[in-house]
């Protein structure tokens, strides 16, 4: 197995068990929690080794944390918008819960209250 295959493996295990879903730095003192690396790592791998990491998404997307399987979704859109409402679509039902943060604030959501928003339009 090749280095960035270890690497898409290790970011795919981190999002599996997440339970906080941030995209940047969170707190005042702007932390990267180890998800948001994570999923940056896997966006990265879209773009480097699209198969591959679709495959770890996809993986993601159905067997993740609730909080894995936002940032699942959130990669898909990203890559294949049309997949990502059809992700988001199949999400709104979800009720399981995780923390999310924008910058300072700090907020829980159910994945189906999270994925009936991203299909309203709002954004991460």
């Amino acid at each position: 197995m090749s280095a960035w295959e270890r690497e898409l493996d290790e970011a795919a295990r981190e999002l599996d068990g997440a339970d906080t879903l941030a995209f940047g730095g969170v707190g005042l003192a702007g932390q990267v929690l180890p998800a948001t690396e994570a999923y940056r790592r896997l966006e990265q791998g879209l773009r480097e080794h699209p198969e591959a990491a679709r495959k770890r998404v996809d993986k993601l997307l159905r067997k993740g944390s609730p909080a894995g399987r936002a940032y699942a979704a959130t990669l898909l859109e990203a890559v294949d918008p049309a997949a990502g409402r059809d992700a988001w679509a199949r999400l709104r039902d979800d009720d399981g819960e995780f923390t999310t943060f924008s910058g300072c604030l700090m907020g829980r959501a159910t994945l189906g209250e999270y994925a009936a928003d991203r299909l309203a339009g709002g954004e991460q």
